[in-house]
């Protein structure tokens, strides 16, 4: 097929996730065909986000600015705090405009049998942002699961003596799914029918 070269950049686009080896090839073969059109600004772009792409010492999102632009946008909630996964349910719940807040990416959810615990977690910042005051609710965005469950349980026991309003998404999430999966109006619903816990 190709020289060690090819079959390197086939075996890296492989463990993207949604590429499997036969679209790791068609993909390949695109960027081979016009690589100054393709390939060169996406290697450009791509070493550009490894040296300036860091998370957020605030809430964990990955942006370029520390702390990053949606802990700095002033006409954000900032009384108003959506906790995610990960910063994929971020990007997901900004994609569809419905939360106009600030986030707390946990990096997980507890998970006895995978061996995450609590202090696997971004847990404590959280908590601090809690402890500070100005936080008069705080959204528990985590998928339909029973580790996500597990999670919530978990957070709202720690966070109901800090006097913080604690719910979570309600109506649109489906058992056993994921944030970042789910269209533009499943998350809308979801978070605008949020519950108290």
């Amino acid at each position: 097929m190709g020289g060690p070269e090819i079959e390197r950049l086939i075996g890296l686009l492989a463990k993207l996730p949604g590429l499997g080896p036969r679209s790791a090839r068609r993909t390949a073969l695109r960027l081979l065909q016009q690589p100054e059109a393709r390939m060169l600004p996406l290697a450009a772009a791509l070493a550009e986000a490894a040296r300036a792409v860091r998370p957020c010492g605030l809430c964990g999102n990955l942006d370029s600015a520390d702390p990053c632009t949606i802990c700095t946008d002033a006409d954000r909630d900032g009384g108003l705090i959506c906790v995610v996964e990960g910063v994929g349910d971020l990007w997901a719940l900004e994609r569809a405009h419905v939360h106009r807040g600030r986030y707390h990416v946990l990096g997980g959810t507890l998970s006895a049998l995978a061996g995450i615990a609590p202090e696997d977690l971004n847990v404590a910042p959280l908590l601090a942002r809690a402890r500070a005051g100005g936080v008069r609710e705080i959204i528990l965005a985590l998928g339909a699961t029973v580790d996500g469950a597990t999670t919530m349980h978990w957070l709202t026991e720690k966070l109901r003596p800090l006097g913080v309003a604690v719910s979570r998404v309600g109506q649109g999430m489906p058992m056993g799914g994921a944030l970042d999966v789910l269209d533009d109006g499943t998350l809308a619903a979801a978070l605008r029918a949020r519950q108290p816990l």
